[in-house]
């Protein structure tokens, strides 16, 4: 086969990630580059796009010092879902980004709600108005900066940025239309109901395509800007957690995936939309034509392990950079020496409030049952086994309504730690399975990007070909047991609190 490149690149919440791939799909060369999250007020998230866009030359740039970027023959492109990008006439950013984990749009969510009507809400969009998804990002701008309101004349997603940057064209996929809000998700299109609502003209929003399909290709500017060629076709893309689906190989009906990242998603593909009406999951188009997804999700998974590293360990950061190991690693050693159920004390990771399954924007994070007897250790623990505990609830929501499934394939950060995956097979009691991806979000990526150009023409052989278990860890009935009591009390503990929220 001729030599030649495909590259995905992830606009992730933390950084964004450029890869490179051959046609066999062997990773290359990667490059990242990372940024942060403003709050200027509490609830509030908030990225410029251009960071992104920086960030994507800047990873592009390093990628072009080692490898010949005129090899490139398809970009696929990813990315953190649901963030709302505005801009002028002329292209430019009216303000920062209101990203997916952006709280401050609660009372909004009320009046598409009301102004729609839940069940009809639920029928068109399949899902019920939350802070996360773009529509109520959109009113709370209408309402709070009506001069920037009136200035908008195109409204994109934040992957869908770094593509007009590359391009000059306004494009996106069906996967991550559909956590606008705005998508008539059984149809495939956006919703004139939804965009009368909100006071949305169709010709603001970017045209719909299915992942695979080439939508523009690198213009003049792109070139300049990166290095690649003049005329290299993109493709659609899709969300971050539908890309990631399609590299863990979850791309028909019966495979699930457990990915953490900032957020905890459990993703399974089905041949049809299946609505859950209160709203507990979500339902969206696959990044694949005429196959569609539910998606679970846990709002502060990795992101509330995060927040506790940076927050409380100092003295373990300082040292793993003494000892030249990763300081989750040396987190994660810390909390296998406190037992199972970390002696009474349970995390809440709803630091940013909940989606799946509670849809509590107001919800909070909580250290429940401290003493004088606990250490930072069993705190370390605990927050492992609370993001664990929320995401097992989420899974089980995702059961009650049909879904059935014997083991869970796991990625994502979490998936890298082997006293995690332990944990979370104990606490689900199904078998945790690892494959050899590295990297699921810019191989998924990389998988559309090829099927675009026709590179790749059968999706089931490229699957069972590139995507091989690499390990299966085993639930231990013991732990399960151990852990079962633990569960409950988190349950519980967020039932008695609900009302102080």
């Amino acid at each position: 086969m001729k030599k030649g490149y495909l590259i995905g690149i992830d606009v992730g919440t933390s950084a964004t990630k450029a890869s490179l791939y051959d046609f066999e799909l062997n990773l290359i060369d990667t490059s990242t580059r990372g940024y942060d999250i403003d709050t200027p007020f509490p609830g509030w998230s908030q990225q410029h796009p251009d960071t992104w866009w920086l960030a994507t030359k800047d990873a592009i740039n390093e990628l072009a010092q080692k490898q010949d970027l005129t090899l490139i023959k398809s970009i696929g492109i990813t990315g953190q879902m649901h963030g709302l990008v505005m801009l002028d006439s002329a292209g430019k950013p009216l303000r920062p980004s209101i990203i997916w984990c952006d709280q401050r749009s609660d009372t909004e969510c009320g009046e598409i709600t009301e102004m729609i009507g839940k069940n009809r809400l639920i029928d068109i969009t399949a899902n019920p108005a939350l802070p996360g998804f773009t529509a109520s990002k959109i009113r709370w701008v209408a309402k709070h900066e009506p001069d920037i309101f009136a200035q908008c004349a195109h409204i994109l997603l934040p992957k869908d940025y770094i593509r007009y940057k590359l391009s000059g064209v306004f494009a996106t996929d069906m996967n991550d239309a559909s956590g606008m809000q705005l998508l008539d998700i059984a149809n495939r299109r956006w919703s004139p109901d939804m965009l009368s609502a909100l006071n949305i003209r169709e010709d603001q929003l970017p045209k719909l395509y299915e992942g695979s399909e080439i939508c523009c290709v690198v213009d003049e500017a792109g070139f300049r800007q990166t290095g690649i060629a003049k005329g290299t076709p993109i493709v659609a893309g899709a969300g971050d957690q539908a890309a990631s689906a399609i590299g863990n190989g979850i791309v028909s009906e019966g495979a699930i995936s457990l990915t953490i990242g900032s957020s905890g998603v459990l993703f399974a593909t089905t041949k049809r939309p299946i609505i859950e009406q209160e709203g507990r999951y979500h339902t969206f188009c696959h990044a694949l034509p005429q196959l569609w997804h539910v998606m679970s999700v846990t709002q502060g998974a990795g992101a509330s392990l995060k927040w506790f590293k940076d927050n409380f360990c100092s003295v373990e950061i300082d040292e793993s950079r003494r000892r030249n190991i990763d300081v989750y690693d040396l987190l994660a050693q810390q909390a296998s020496s406190v037992p199972i159920g970390s002696d009474g004390v349970v995390f809440l990771p709803y630091l940013n409030g909940e989606r799946s399954p509670h849809l509590n924007p107001r919800a909070r994070g909580v250290f429940f049952g401290l003493s004088s007897f606990h250490n930072k250790q069993h705190m370390t623990r605990s927050v492992l086994e609370g993001i664990s505990f929320s995401l097992l609830e989420c899974f089980e929501t995702m059961e009650r309504n049909g879904l059935q499934v014997n083991h869970l394939i796991v990625a994502g950060g979490g998936a890298r730690s082997d006293f995690w995956v332990q944990m979370l097979a104990d606490i689900f009691n199904l078998p945790m399975v690892r494959t050899n991806v590295t990297d699921t979000g810019t191989l998924g990526c990389a998988i559309l990007a090829g099927l675009g150009v026709g590179i790749f023409t059968d999706l089931d052989n490229v699957v069972s070909n590139h995507i091989k278990i690499k390990s299966i860890v085993y639930p231990n009935e013991i732990n399960h047991q151990t852990y079962s009591s633990s569960y409950q009390k988190f349950r519980q503990i967020y039932r008695h609190i609900l009302p102080l929220f």
